[in-house]
C-alpha cells in the first residue's frame, strides 16, 4: 500500500487513520463517505449561485416604468459606461445620422457618430467627402475646410495609402477605413455649444491577396467642438491625439481574405450616449 492510499485501517507506514462519524452518529465507521468540501469552496459556490440568481432576476425584469427605481441621474449625465436611454437620432443626412437631442447626451451622440463618419472610406473620395463634410460641420467652416481637405487628400497621399488617385482601391483589393468609438466625455457644455472628447479605435488598410498595406488598428482621442445650429449639433473644429492605446492581446491576426469578408459582412452602428 502506498503512502497516499486513503483506505482506513493500517497502512504500510504502521499509522492508524480514524474517520469521524458522518450522518449516523451511532455508526463509528461513519457510514457512506462523502467528498470533502472546504469552507472556501462552499462560500465560492454560494457566491456564484447568488450572482446567477441576481443576473437572472435583472434580465427578467419587466419593462413597466413603475417597477424601476427613480433615476438619480439627470438627462445627458449618465455614468461613464451607462447609456441614457434617450433616442439618439431622428433621421439621416445622406449616410450620417442626424436629429440629436439639444442636451449633453445629444452632443455626445453626435460626436461619436461624427467620428465614425470622418473615419470612413467616404473621406477618401472627393464627391462623398464634400457631402459628408457638409452634413457634419457648421456651414460657416465648410468651404474653407473642403479646400484644405482637397489639398490633404492629394494623389501622393492616395499612393502612400495604396489607393488609386481617385481614392478607390486597386482591383481585387478592399479598402478598409472604419472607426469604432469606445466612449465619450463632455468637457464643456452650454446651450449654444459643447466640447466632447471621443476615444476610438480606427481600422485602416487594404485587405485582399497581395496587399502591401495590411489593415492595422490605431487608437485616438478626438476633441470635437460643436455648435447648436438650425440643423442641430454641427462641428466647428476637430482635433485628435494618439491613445490611450491598450496592450495588444494574444489573438491571432486574420489573413487578408478574412478581413475583407468581415468588412463586407458586418455593418456599422448608429452610436448613442
Amino acid at each position: 500500500m502506498s503512502p497516499g492510499d486513503e483506505h482506513d485501517g493500517y497502512g504500510g507506514s504502521g499509522q492508524t487513520r480514524t474517520r469521524l462519524p458522518e450522518g449516523n452518529t451511532g455508526d463509528v465507521h461513519g457510514g457512506t463517505r462523502r467528498p470533502a468540501r472546504g469552507s472556501r469552496s462552499l462560500l465560492m459556490g454560494v457566491g456564484v449561485v447568488v450572482l446567477l440568481v441576481a443576473a437572472i432576476a435583472l434580465a427578467n425584469r419587466g419593462g413597466d416604468p413603475s417597477d424601476a427605481s427613480p433615476s438619480t441621474t439627470s438627462p445627458g449625465k449618465a455614468a461613464a459606461t451607462a447609456p441614457t436611454g434617450t433616442r439618439p437620432v431622428t433621421g439621416t443626412n445622406g449616410t450620417v445620422p442626424t436629429g440629436y437631442a439639444h442636451d449633453e447626451q445629444g452632443a455626445q451622440s453626435a460626436a461619436a457618430n461624427y467620428a465614425v463618419a470622418l473615419g470612413s472610406t467616404d473621406m477618401y473620395q472627393r464627391g462623398p467627402r464634400e457631402a459628408l463634410v457638409r452634413a457634419v460641420y457648421a456651414p460657416e467652416v465648410v468651404d474653407d475646410l473642403l479646400k484644405r481637405l482637397d489639398t490633404l487628400y492629394s494623389p501622393a497621399f492616395m499612393a502612400n495609402t495604396g489607393l488609386e488617385p481617385n481614392g478607390t482601391a486597386p482591383t481585387d483589393l478592399t479598402f478598409v477605413a472604419r472607426t469604432v468609438p469606445i466612449g465619450t466625455e463632455v468637457t464643456d457644455y452650454s446651450e449654444d455649444g459643447a466640447t466632447v472628447e471621443v476615444w476610438y479605435v480606427n481600422l485602416t488598410g487594404l485587405a485582399g491577396k497581395g496587399s502591401t498595406k495590411p489593415v492595422t488598428s490605431a487608437w485616438f482621442t478626438s476633441t470635437q467642438k460643436l455648435g447648436w445650429t438650425a440643423e442641430g449639433w454641427r462641428l466647428t473644429s476637430n482635433d485628435e491625439r494618439e491613445g490611450p492605446t491598450p496592450v495588444n492581446g494574444d489573438s491571432r491576426a486574420s489573413v487578408a481574405e478574412e478581413i475583407a469578408a468581415a468588412v463586407e459582412q458586418y455593418g456599422g452602428f448608429t452610436y448613442a450616449r
